[in-house]
């Protein structure tokens, strides 16, 4: 564990590139069980491919700079959206674990942005339906949702390390 921190306060460039690279291809496999096994994706799903886009973009982006200023600024979004998609995928962990007593499927995240305002998407999306509550796949006994949650985690954790690693020098 160690060396692995060290090799990434020492070249957080290509660590940023592989970030980059692994959060596309966490989309790719999410994508594959969209479109080949035929999982549709909750709205909660939805958010978290949003967020880890973003990672993905951020991350190579940031890969292109070298400035001190701009890695701490990137690490620090990186945190940020990390935690935002961890948030997201820990209450639809909570959803699964404890159901709601009524289970709704709710509309997708398009149908929702096409018939309401945002003001009234945002929380819906947030409040998930019984699609969100439902397990479809596991892989060594946690979800996809649990799987989002420990990802977003180790994106933090180690965008907090940078951001501290950046800042002290």
């Amino acid at each position: 564990m160690n060396s692995l921190l060290q090799w990434v306060d020492t070249h957080p460039r290509r660590f940023l590139v592989f970030l980059s690279l692994g959060c596309v291809g966490l989309l790719a496999f999410g994508l594959y069980m969209q479109h080949v096994v035929g999982l549709e994706p909750c709205p909660m799903c939805i958010v978290q491919r949003y967020a880890m886009v973003l990672v993905a973009l951020v991350a190579g982006l940031a890969a292109t700079r070298s400035s001190r200023g701009a890695l701490l600024t990137s690490s620090l979004v990186l945190l940020l959206i990390a935690g935002f998609g961890g948030f997201v995928a820990a209450r639809q962990s909570w959803l699964q674990w404890y159901p709601p007593e009524v289970l709704s499927c709710g509309r997708d995240l398009y149908g929702m942005i096409e018939t309401f305002p945002l003001q009234r998407v945002i929380p819906m999306v947030f409040k998930g339906s019984g699609d969100c509550a439902a397990v479809d796949w596991t892989f060594l006994g946690g979800s996809i949702a649990n799987w989002s949650f420990l990802s977003f985690c180790a994106i933090a954790l180690v965008a907090l390390l940078m951001v501290l690693r950046t800042a002290r020098r």
